[in-house]
């Protein structure tokens, strides 16, 4: 027997399966059978649902602000900083920047 290939579900699929089971109208074995996935995850996906629908009504309680890499910002700075001090440098030697500093 071989094993099935690893899935990724989306999370619009997810909360599609979960709702389901939540509404209760069928099995879990028949939505294991009708969407393709096993009965426990199913039950886990149900089961988180269930624990955090709470956090759906929060306001404004936590920012959705997108999640920041440092360590990108970080070499993009240095990058730039390298680029600025290289074409100083330039236009200093073509006469077309003053030598101040």
């Amino acid at each position: 027997m071989s094993r099935r290939p690893r899935r990724n579900h989306s999370p619009t699929f997810k909360s599609k399966v979960a709702l389901a089971a939540v509404k209760g109208d069928q099995t879990i074995t028949e939505l294991a059978q009708k969407f393709d996935v096993h009965p426990n995850q199913i039950t886990q996906w149900k089961t988180q649902l269930l624990e955090q629908a709470s956090t759906v009504f929060d306001q404004g309680a936590t920012s959705k602000e997108p999640s920041v890499d440092i360590k990108t910002l970080h070499a993009k700075i240095g990058q730039l900083t390298l680029e600025n001090d290289f074409l100083e440098g330039a236009l200093t030697k073509a006469g077309l920047l003053s030598a101040k500093k």
